[in-house]
């Protein structure tokens, strides 16, 4: 019986040209067997014929095969090794090995279950990648690397294999906004390499702080205020950008920025910008250097008042609104306000979007230009006609108009004539007679009301109304069927120590005088008492002053003395006492 091992043959003919003794035959029927010697030193061949390899070592293999799915490559072992085409296929898609070539493999097993040994290309190459990565680490050598994406703590970095990069490391400063820099490629150094747990940690940081060192002694020996630099943004805050001039970082503040109005420094200048920008002040002792970029520019406040005189019409376009006015860019960097009482003649604005919209297009008046504050005064009503003016044309004075009552106070009523335009019927032009405390014994919010122009006041924005007016004055009617003599007939309505308060109709009162009660020589003596009706005599009239004098003693004896004197406020010993006086003595009760 014979028994055959080909080894040579188990994968692949294109072995067969393999030496001899690689061929084993063995006869066990034969007599004459090989010596002893001879076989032992056969089988030392056929072994020694491979290499020592190890699991886990990269070696280099020859391609002996390409197919449309595995590339065969021999490594020097007893059986080839097969690898998925994908690992040899590049980005265009191209198989990059053709038979023959030799590349660098892993070898993960030294046979699978058939009989092949296991090899990968892609291992290898991680492989050769992390003793890079260990050798960048001991020189410390910069590696490049493309930012994958943020994970918690910082950065994945590929950099031929995954590796870490700290938010800290990102840079010398803070950066809040670590996405930006995802598919971003960054030179970084090792700072951390743990092969058997697939650890390494990067940092930007260090490097950036290492060649920062070098640029900032050559800009600090140069960097003086008033000097143009271009430098590249950095960072950028609510409050204004972070400018790199060479291994020192200036502020440039967003009140630096445009002469115009700038919401937010994002609005004018983006991380990695490159921008000319000059150097507004440095402080050698803390290093702190503040940057303009708007000086750079001619200051359109400039010769301000020669392009927007008083008076003068302009146009501009709604940027900002407050509870107190508009403001109108009129040109970039110029600005005017349109103050909240500047907006109409007559409505009543509570607020400028009632009337205006940020963006909208508006003309307006200058009213006033402060060059040294920065304030240009403007006025929208001004633009247009004033009706305060054309008041007194539609309503002369004397004249009689219809209105609504919008408001009342303790002084009057505020009557609404036309669209914000009010007129004040004040208290005392309410009623010849009645005493009002108050305007609501007359009149109601909301009562349309006929009253009398009295006064207009244009430039005050005053418009005076009567009530009483259009009423016939009691007081003129009294005068005008009354002389004195006449006897009248009156209720006492008040009783003071200088006489007797009489109502003669109503509204209209006159006083008898203690001196005109009796008659003291012929010692008849009159008491009187309120809400008592008596018949007295008209002794004096007074229709300028609204006076009527009056006398009981007159009744009984035509020859008499009047003491008019101390009730119109004469030298006599009694007290000068007026109507006036009477009302108020009535409210002090």
């Amino acid at each position: 019986m014979t028994k055959v091992e080909d080894v040579d043959n188990v994968t692949d003919p294109g072995k067969a040209a393999r030496p001899a003794p690689m061929m084993v035959v063995m006869h066990e029927e034969e007599d004459e067997r090989p010596d002893r010697d001879e076989y032992e030193k056969l089988l030392n061949l056929y072994e020694g014929s491979f290499r020592n390899i190890a699991e886990g070592e990269v070696i280099k293999g020859t391609v002996l095969k390409v197919s449309s799915s595995d590339v065969v490559v021999d490594v020097g072992y007893k059986s080839e090794g097969i690898i998925q085409l994908q690992e040899f296929i590049d980005e265009q898609g191209e198989c990059i090995v053709h038979p023959g070539d030799t590349v660098d493999v892993l070898l993960e097993r030294t046979e699978d279950r058939d009989g092949h040994i296991v090899l990968s290309r892609e291992k290898a190459e991680k492989m050769k990648i992390w003793d890079e990565v260990e050798k960048a680490y001991d020189d410390k050598k910069v590696v490049i690397g493309r930012v994958i994406e943020r994970i918690k703590g910082g950065l994945a970095v590929d950099i031929g294999v995954r590796a870490f990069l700290p938010g800290s490391q990102v840079d010398v400063r803070p950066v809040r906004n670590l996405d930006a820099l995802r598919g971003q490629e960054l030179r970084m150094l090792v700072i951390k390499v743990n092969k058997k747990r697939g650890n390494i940690v990067l940092s930007r940081k260090v490097l950036l702080e290492e060649e920062n060192a070098e640029k900032k002694k050559h800009t600090l020996a140069t960097l003086e205020e008033g000097k143009v630099l271009r430098g590249v943004v950095k960072n950028i805050t609510d409050y204004g950008a972070f400018i790199d001039l060479g291994g020192i970082d200036g502020l440039l503040h967003v009140t630096d920025m445009s002469w115009g109005r700038a919401a937010h420094p994002s609005d004018l200048f983006k991380v990695n910008d490159e921008a000319d920008v000059v150097v507004l002040k440095f402080d050698r002792t803390t290093e702190r250097v503040s940057l303009g970029y708007k000086q750079l520019h001619a200051d359109p406040w400039t010769a301000v008042e020669e392009r927007y005189p008083v008076g003068q019409r302009v146009s501009g376009k709604v940027v900002s609104l407050t509870d107190y006015g508009a403001f109108i860019e009129l040109e970039p960097g110029v600005e005017g306000l349109i103050h909240v009482s500047e907006m109409s003649w007559s409505k009543r604005v509570k607020h400028p979007s009632k009337l205006l919209n940020v963006g909208d297009a508006v003309e307006s008046m200058v009213l006033g230009v402060d060059p040294q504050a920065r304030r240009i005064s403007l006025g929208l009503k001004q633009v247009e006609s004033n009706p305060w003016h054309q008041l007194a044309e539609k309503y002369p004075i004397g004249s009689t108009l219809t209105g609504k009552v919008r408001n009342l106070t303790e002084f009057g009523a505020f009557v609404e004539v036309e669209e914000g335009i009010d007129g004040l019927i004040h208290i005392s032009d309410m009623s010849w007679s009645k005493r009002l405390k108050h305007p609501s014994e007359v009149l109601k919010k909301g009562d349309e009301v006929e009253a009398m122009v009295l006064n207009i006041d244009p430039d005050n924005q005053r418009l005076s109304l009567g009530l009483k007016q259009l009423a016939t004055d009691i007081w003129d009617d009294f005068f005008e069927n009354n002389k004195v003599g006449t006897v009248v007939e009156g209720k006492v309505v008040r009783i003071t120590n200088f006489g007797a308060f009489v109502e003669l109709a109503e509204g209209i009162e006159g006083l008898i005088h203690v001196s005109e009660f009796d008659d003291q020589a012929g010692h008849d003596k009159v008491e009187l008492k309120v809400d008592e009706v008596t018949s007295m005599k008209i002794i004096k009239l007074s229709p300028s002053e609204r006076k009527i004098g009056l006398s009981i003693r007159a009744l009984k004896s035509d020859d008499y003395e009047v003491d008019w004197e101390s009730y119109g406020g004469g030298e006599s010993g009694s007290p000068a006492v007026t109507l006036g006086d009477h009302f108020k003595n009535q409210s002090d009760d």
